[in-house]
């Protein structure tokens, strides 16, 4: 593989591709980054079977334990936009490289908030489907005679 990009680089990229919004292609995404599709297209499917490198980097330890950016709830959103609009450029990148979220996303909190656009229902809580499915038991049980 080419070792013209780093391995927290490579990462990154496929972070951003992947949490892209709908709006936004992969060839943008790719180009916003300065490395060609197919490379971009390439790592995610190395990624994907887990072999974008064997020996990640200390920083990259854990990085699957932490939150995705679509997993924030609007507290969190919110904080994070409030913290953020105090920072500088360069401050708000190292928070959100500790937070595992990108600045885009901020950016793109800040503008639903300001625009109305933050709900919560399309975010699916795994709590909340496994008190419903232990409601439906139960209410299977009682049913059954």
């Amino acid at each position: 593989m080419n070792q013209k990009y780093s391995v927290s680089f490579r990462i990154q990229a496929v972070q951003k591709a992947l949490n892209r919004s709908n709006d936004v292609s992969l060839k943008h995404i790719a180009e916003s980054l300065g490395v060609g599709y197919s490379t971009l297209q390439l790592w995610i499917r190395l990624a994907r079977k887990n072999q974008l490198d064997v020996a990640l980097p200390k920083e990259m330890d854990g990085m699957t334990n932490q939150q995705r950016p679509q997993d924030w709830n609007l507290q969190e959103r919110l904080d994070i936009v409030i913290t953020c609009g105090a920072l500088d450029e360069e401050a708000i990148s190292t928070l959100c490289r500790e937070k595992g979220i990108f600045p885009h996303h901020v950016q793109q909190w800040k503008l639903d908030f300001a625009t109305g656009k933050n709900t919560d229902t399309h975010v699916k809580k795994p709590s909340d489907s496994r008190d419903l499915k232990k409601e439906n038991k139960a209410l299977k049980k009682r049913i059954k005679p």
